[in-house]
């Protein structure tokens, strides 16, 4: 809707996980490499939690996209209200097999299989379950018992509940097999703005974007650092900005958008920007990142740098 008005090939702020739109802050950073190194080195069970919208099924998408597959096949599973009979049929069904065996022994047979032609091609094979903090407690149970499929690993994505469920009395043989244990947060103080930065420029922004300082506050304030609220700030206010011709978007525009999609002010608010002596935010730009490139969250990963530290040559060679 906004596109034309402010010069954008596409929408900056879309809520789709696009690896395209990662923006690696100093968690996203962190967690993306250890989960790139625990695939690559063959660890057995990993974990993945964080709260809700802090980007865990965009790191799983930039992993599928970026891991080359002549050296790894995945299976995804994304509906985790299965029950245990269904958790074996829906790894299969992830994995290309359409085929399922009628019995279970038959179904973990079939998985066997494909793990142990995945190993004869060179490949790893990582059985992935995104929302996996709905699982029940007896398809965990499944899965740990599927970890004993030969080199078979096993990732479990989730939110914070499903630390609780870990860490509870009954799952203690699936804590006892977890190798890898990774955690994402919100974004720290500063990446808020460095995070509009960089979605708005991969959207083919070709100028900084048009929020002002105290519209950059009000946006730190109401999401808090989480991603996905930053997103649909940005978006509703852009919207607003664009249905008033305003070229700027002000700390008004994303307060509205806020009380539009209902969110909860939160009980202690950093302090924001003063507005300017008119009563109107100031329609300065965003600020830069410092020139040498290195504020937090703005360092590069690098996919081949960890392959190789791994003895692998992400071309297949």
């Amino acid at each position: 809707m906004y596109c034309e008005f402010f010069k954008l090939v596409e929408e900056p702020f879309n809520m789709a996980p696009d690896p395209k739109f990662l923006f690696l802050s100093q968690d996203h950073r962190d967690e993306l490499a250890g989960l790139t190194y625990g695939i690559m080195s063959r660890k057995r069970l990993m974990l993945l939690t964080g709260d809700i919208g802090t980007g865990k099924t965009t790191l799983i998408a930039t992993i599928l996209r970026h891991i080359p597959r002549n050296r790894s096949q995945f299976s995804v599973v994304a509906n985790t209200t299965l029950t245990p009979s269904e958790v074996v049929e829906a790894s299969l069904l992830s994995f290309g097999v359409r085929e399922i065996p009628a019995s279970k022994n038959e179904r973990l047979a079939k998985l066997e299989q494909v793990i142990s032609q995945g190993d004869r091609d060179g490949r790893t094979s990582t059985l992935i379950f995104d929302e996996a903090h709905k699982l029940s407690p007896e398809s965990l149970e499944e899965i740990r018992l599927m970890g004993n499929c030969s080199s078979l690993q096993i990732l479990l994505a989730g939110q914070r509940e499903l630390d609780d469920v870990i860490n509870s009395k009954d799952m203690r043989a699936l804590k006892q097999r977890i190798a890898l244990w990774l955690k994402i947060g919100p974004l720290r103080n500063g990446e808020v703005e460095l995070y509009i930065r960089h979605r708005w420029e991969k959207a083919g922004g070709g100028q900084s974007p048009p929020f002002s300082p105290e519209a950059l506050a009000a946006v730190s304030e109401w999401s808090q650092g989480v991603p996905r609220l930053i997103n649909s700030l940005c978006d509703n206010a852009l919207i607003l900005a664009f249905k008033r011709d305003d070229p700027w978007v002000t700390m008004p525009h994303v307060d509205q958008a806020a009380l539009s999609l209902r969110l909860a002010r939160p009980e202690r608010l950093p302090r924001r920007a003063r507005p300017s002596r008119n009563g109107k935010d100031s329609p300065s730009a965003v600020s830069g990142a410092p020139e040498n490139g290195h504020a937090r969250g703005t360092g590069r990963f690098s996919f081949r740098r960890l392959f190789f530290r791994n003895g692998r040559n992400p071309a297949g060679r």
